[in-house]
């Protein structure tokens, strides 16, 4: 549930830069950067989920800043040919869902990462047995005479012998 969760987080904050950027700037069709951001989106939470918990946040918003330009240029030219300035477009957008990376990633390691690798928790006291464990201690019923039936003589109400 938490990847969903995080998913539709990240799949959301792309389209939005996307779309106000693509969009109200460059003319951009709904459609084109629904088809875009999902594929972009679906890529890098690929690598957020493998990579981002071994190389830390910088260099995955980075690979993520340069991953984005890639496939939003890519994609671009080969949806709109050369007639749109996608350098321009891909940079622009690619800076902006860069810098939101920075952000979800930072959520990403607080509530997704450490929620699944968090270790269970000890509700108590755990022994753990170790080899040739020695207690010492005073016998205290030295000197206590017994009855066979077990009952308790008058010396053994007295406590031990000192």
């Amino acid at each position: 549930m938490q990847y969903t969760k995080a998913f539709f987080i990240k799949l959301a904050m792309t389209i939005i830069v996307l779309w106000i950027i693509l969009g109200l700037f460059y003319r951009v069709s709904f459609g084109n950067i629904l088809l875009i951001g999902t594929l972009l989106s679906i890529v890098s939470f690929v690598g957020d989920v493998f990579i981002l918990p071994k190389i830390g946040n910088f260099i995955a918003s980075v690979s993520d800043l340069f991953l984005a330009f890639f496939v939003i240029w890519g994609l671009g030219t080969w949806v709109y040919g050369e007639n749109t300035s996608m350098f321009a477009a891909a940079f622009v957008s690619a800076l902006f869902i860069g810098l939101g990376e920075m952000f979800y990633h930072r959520y990403f390691k607080e509530h997704v990462i450490e929620t699944i690798q968090e270790p269970e928790k000890n509700q108590g006291y755990t022994y753990t047995p170790r080899i040739a464990q020695t207690e010492f201690s005073q016998d205290f019923d030295e000197g206590l005479e017994k009855k066979e039936n077990n009952d308790i003589t008058k010396s053994e109400t007295e406590g031990p012998i000192k």
